[in-house]
């Protein structure tokens, strides 16, 4: 190349050098020394050139050993937000759609899809839900194999809390029986406009609302939601009580403080609202929540505002409620109901209260966010069957193992015996647990040779009580060791 860049440059200015030689000795010297600078600023680039095409030669050898080196696959069921999805980086991660695949992933990121325990191969370590419940995912089948799963509470918190907001005008207004009159009314006297102008002023007094500001709002559920539709309200005016008998300290922070009522029994909350806002889980214990019983304790004027789960309420009962006319207040639910979805005091939406962009995103990020930090440390935030388990990033030059296994005595036990009769120096250990499951962390300061680390999970994997153990080598973020004991 370099010879090349002198060709050209002799060719070029051959004519020139030529045409000078007759002229002045002093003229001549200059000319030959611009001559020496602009070889030297071609040698120079030449040069440049090659380095170049040298350090691109290097770029793709790196840039194949990496599309070659094996990745942690992460699964996905429903249309998962690309914002979440970007958390993983293409070096060591990729994510593909489940549905109909024989993929084996690491880790399963959903929304809604309704999740069986056979879909979820062995080779799972984690599965991460895109919003906050998780009553769409085997949650007990999942612990006894020792897979913790990651919720995201308080991504959509915002969103769901906003269509509550609306719901409690919706319920005090006639705005929806309003703009369907004025539809009929448009129907019915269309073409003349004045006609319609004067019937609209005429009848909507058959509409007349009340205000909220110094209504009694129940709020049942005290966790993201509960508190940021109580925060809301009492800016609004409104008299608050809450209820919650699981209320945690972190959830405790958020709420309005005194300008809230808590209530430790939920009969007194009932009695006493004129609005119901449910905001807790599905599970046995809230099953029918407003049921036959409750709605004798309500007002019979109170409105309920269900963005939770349908199950909470009690369809027939409250049906039953309505046709004896014991109960004329209103209900806006989420969730469609077999029994309410066409009387005329229920509104039914479709499952709208997360569905915003914005939530969407949130809950992507978040799930995303904690599946990436367990593959690569093991920390576990936001789980609801793993406790929670705050470390720090494995040692650079050693490993990390992470073991799972029942929350009985001698376990542990077990297992550190196992590091030190395999002549392993346990530097670091953090081990939690929450009610059936054990959730041991150990750091090595250096890496055993690859049949040592097989041997190691083969006799944890031996042990009684211990589900699975996957192994963490900061320096090679591969998919690398993991083994479930079969016997479990």
């Amino acid at each position: 190349m370099i010879a090349n860049l002198f060709n050209t440059y002799a060719k070029v200015n051959r004519s020139r050098l030529l045409s000078t030689a007759s002229a002045a000795s002093g003229t001549t010297r200059t000319i030959a020394t611009d001559d020496i600078k602009l070889l030297e600023e071609l040698l120079k680039q030449a040069k440049s050139r090659a380095s170049g095409i040298k350090d691109i030669s290097i770029t793709s050898e790196q840039t194949e050993a990496e599309k070659s080196a094996p990745k942690f696959i992460i699964g996905t069921y429903n249309a998962i937000s690309s914002e979440g999805l970007s958390r993983f980086p293409k070096k060591t991660y990729d994510v593909k759609p489940l549905a109909g695949s024989k993929l084996e992933p690491q880790a399963i990121l959903l929304r809604s899809y309704k999740l069986k325990n056979e879909e979820v191969p062995a080779s799972v370590r984690a599965i991460g839900r895109c919003g906050a419940g998780t009553n769409n995912i085997p949650v007990a089948k999942m612990t006894e194999r020792g897979i913790p799963v990651f919720n995201a509470p308080g991504a959509n918190a915002n969103a769901v809390k906003e269509l509550v907001i609306c719901s409690l005008l919706l319920c005090s207004r006639g705005i929806i029986e309003g703009i369907d009159h004025t539809k009929k009314i448009f129907k019915e006297d269309g073409n003349d406009f004045a006609k319609v102008n004067k019937r609209v002023e005429a009848e909507k007094k058959a509409f007349v609302g009340y205000e909220l500001m110094g209504k009694t709002l129940g709020v049942i559920g005290l966790g993201n939601i509960g508190a940021s539709v109580a925060s809301t309200a009492v800016s609004m005016g409104m008299k608050v009580i809450g209820y919650d008998p699981q209320l945690s300290v972190e959830a405790a922070w958020k709420l309005p403080g005194t300008e809230m009522e808590r209530v430790l029994k939920i009969d007194a909350l009932l009695q006493e609202s004129d609005y119901i806002s449910l905001n807790v889980p599905y599970m046995p214990a809230t099953h029918h929540l407003i049921g036959k019983e409750a709605l004798k304790i309500m007002k019979p004027t109170a409105n309920v505002i269900n963005f939770a789960r349908g199950e909470l309420v009690d369809g027939a009962a409250m049906r039953s409620a309505y046709d004896k006319g014991e109960r004329i207040g209103r209900y806006i639910s989420d969730f469609p109901d077999e029994h309410l979805h066409d009387h005329p005091k229920v509104t039914i939406m479709p499952h709208l209260g997360a569905s915003t962009e914005e939530a969407e995103s949130n809950s992507a990020i978040m799930a995303a966010n904690q599946i990436k930090l367990f593959i690569e440390t093991g920390a576990i935030i936001n789980s609801v069957n793993f406790p929670r388990t705050d470390i720090s990033a494995p040692p650079p030059e050693g490993i990390r193992v992470c073991i799972v296994n029942r929350n009985v005595p001698g376990v542990l036990g077990l297992v550190t015996s196992t590091f030190g009769t395999m002549g392993f120096n346990i530097v670091g250990q953090v081990n939690t647990s929450v009610k059936d499951i054990a959730y041991t962390v150990l750091d090595l300061g250096e890496v055993p040779p690859p049949q040592r680390l097989n041997e190691l999970q083969d006799k944890l994997a031996s042990l009684d009580g211990v589900i699975s153990s996957r192994v963490l080598e900061p320096k090679k973020l591969e998919p690398g060791y993991f083994k479930v004991n079969s016997k479990q």
